[in-house]
């Protein structure tokens, strides 16, 4: 478990303090958006996507330009996708300007705008917003100490970190991709409490030492999973693959999607596992 030196300054940089307010104007112009009335489509995929997506997505590339130029950017309503990654060990940006889209569609709060910083194939800073409450996320591991703050809509910057795990474990699932490998998991644990949230608010929630264990087998895509991932990891969590390794960013050969993953607050919770 992490614990903060005290006598180490917590304020955040520049560039992270940039960040957030940048994913709170993609939040805004999603606020905007669904004033007057949420359409959704269907893209290649089958997936959904609405003007606010969009939106949200022109808010965050203009923004970056600015703040990052020249930084490769995967996003998730981009057409390039892992082509943009000359090399997946180079820094590079992965973008999800509407994760949760389904929920917001159907008048759930529980979206989010996520932008993450990867170097070395790690998300070393992860920004995490909520539009409907006006709650931000945000990770730095770039140096140490790692650090994670919780902002609310007054720009309070509150730091947090992960629990110690007990010997029954708080669990979040996704409320919206519910698969047989989970339910058969869930039998494997003690689960003091299963709470079931949309986007990647399941990160932040353990990040902020909300919950213990976040298990995913069904697919996912790097975007989905990056800035949630930096967050957690920077609140002193870890991120690893259901073979209980590292869990990586650019995966160029498999166009970005996710292995399954096990999310957790107590980086101990791994020996017990795997």
């Amino acid at each position: 478990m992490q614990h903060h030196d005290s006598s180490v300054p917590s304020v955040p940089d520049s560039l992270v303090v940039a960040l957030e307010a940048l994913a709170r104007r993609a939040g805004s112009a999603i606020l905007e958006v669904k004033r007057f009335g949420i359409q959704a489509e269907a893209k290649s995929d089958g997936s959904p996507v609405t003007a606010a997506d969009l939106a949200a997505n022109a808010v965050i590339l203009e923004g970056l330009s600015t703040l990052l130029p020249g930084i490769p950017l995967i996003t998730e309503e981009g057409d390039d996708g892992p082509r943009v990654l000359a090399n997946p060990d180079d820094d590079f940006l992965l973008i999800d300007p509407l994760d949760g889209t389904r929920e917001f569609v159907s008048g759930d709060p529980d979206y989010t705008v996520n932008i993450a910083y990867v170097r070395g194939r790690r998300p070393v800073v992860g920004i995490v917003h909520m539009p409907e409450t006006g709650l931000s996320w945000v990770g730095d591991s770039r140096s140490a100490p790692h650090m994670a703050w919780q902002i609310d809509q007054t720009d309070d910057w509150q730091m947090i970190q992960t629990r110690g795990a007990g010997d029954a474990l708080a669990v979040l699932a996704s409320r919206s991709h519910q698969d047989p490998a989970t339910e058969a998991f869930l039998k494997t644990v003690r689960v003091s409490e299963l709470v079931r949230r949309g986007s990647s608010l399941k990160f932040c929630l353990i990040a902020a030492g909300q919950g213990d264990l976040y298990p995913r087998f069904g697919p996912t895509m790097e975007w989905d999973t990056a800035a949630g991932d930096g967050v957690l990891t920077a609140a002193g969590g870890a991120m690893l693959d259901l073979n209980g390794q590292a869990f990586l960013y650019g995966k160029i050969q498999e166009e970005c999607r996710n292995c399954g993953f096990m999310a957790m607050g107590d980086p101990r919770l791994a020996a017990t596992i795997f």
